[in-house]
């Protein structure tokens, strides 16, 4: 990154907020998985994301008119990560163990490096692709070594559909956040999803009402730290990044989530999957080097390369 030093440090951060937060999502879904079923739990969590977004968008202010295809983009990006992607992981786990799903949706990374190369022009950088794979490698290890061998068909299209719509979304927010403020276009999107989640409306009333004063503060959590908050800080620094890179940076989160479950949740990982989180952090460390990309290199005026 070119950027000033400040700047640098912010965008930094702007990477650990979502990583943190979102490894601490898994832990909090897991906890409430018995107090609130997957549509419930995607509507009470997007709800308060969008009242926290949509009060400081009127407190700030600078709302830019989106033009007819950047509504079309906003529609697909909203639906795509903040309705779908819910509704299908929530609802994978409960159908496959955690392992298998981490690695199933982490595919997601791998498809976003490869589109965003091609179509974003962000090229191929070798590092980047290495990197993703040993990362992967470290997921695979992680899943294999928490799965439980029970393999749902329909729990592995549902985990599959949540990784494809997770990389469509990191693919439309790009173009968007060029004119679009990240402010704005995160609310818009958590507010089309919360629209498309509200069929579950009366379970979620029902469930609430069952719900001890804890359940309902995870639901509030999981809106404004894992949703609201952790979600502008991805915004602001998908700007300043490539989405390749940046979306490669989620390959820690299974294991953030794996290491702070030990000591909040009791579970011991096996030896195996502390192997498999050695292996994402170096991964996850491979992208970092700079490299030119593979296939995006200006080939000199007079001795052009012949096309393969």
């Amino acid at each position: 990154m070119t950027l000033p030093a400040r700047d640098r440090l912010l965008v930094i951060g702007a990477v650990v907020v979502p990583l943190l937060a979102w490894a601490s999502a898994f832990l909090v879904i897991r906890a409430l998985a018995g107090a609130f079923d997957p549509g419930s739990l995607t509507l009470g969590r997007l709800a308060v994301a969008a009242v926290v977004l949509g009060g400081v968008q009127l407190a700030r202010g600078g709302w830019v008119r989106p033009t007819r295809r950047e509504w079309l983009l906003l529609g697909a990006f909203g639906l795509s990560w903040f309705l779908i992607y819910n509704l299908a992981l929530n609802a994978a786990e409960h159908e496959l163990d955690a392992g298998t799903a981490a690695l199933l949706v982490n595919v997601a990374p791998l498809i976003v490096a490869l589109v965003a190369g091609g179509l974003l022009g962000e090229g191929f950088p070798r590092w980047l692709m290495v990197g993703a794979l040993v990362a992967f490698g470290g997921v695979a290890l992680i899943g294999a070594a928490t799965a439980t061998g029970a393999l749902s068909v329909t729990g592995v299209l549902l985990a599959l559909l949540a990784a494809v719509t997770y990389a469509i979304a990191v693919l439309l927010q790009k173009p968007l956040l060029r004119r679009l403020p990240g402010l704005q276009m995160t609310f818009i999107g958590v507010a089309i999803g919360t629209v498309g989640s509200l069929p579950w409306a009366g379970p979620l009333v029902a469930q609430v009402g069952a719900a001890t004063a804890a359940e309902i503060a995870g639901v509030a959590y999981l809106g404004v730290v894992p949703t609201a908050i952790a979600f502008l800080a991805w915004a602001y620094a998908l700007s300043r990044m490539p989405a390749g890179r940046l979306i490669t940076t989620t390959y820690l989160v299974p294991v953030l989530a794996t290491a702070a479950a030990w000591p909040l949740l009791g579970e011991v990982p096996p030896p195996l999957a502390l192997i498999g989180g050695l292996v994402c952090l170096v991964g996850v460390a491979l992208t970092r080097l700079p490299d030119r990309a593979l296939s995006r290199r200006p080939a000199p005026a007079a001795t052009a390369a012949p096309r393969r």
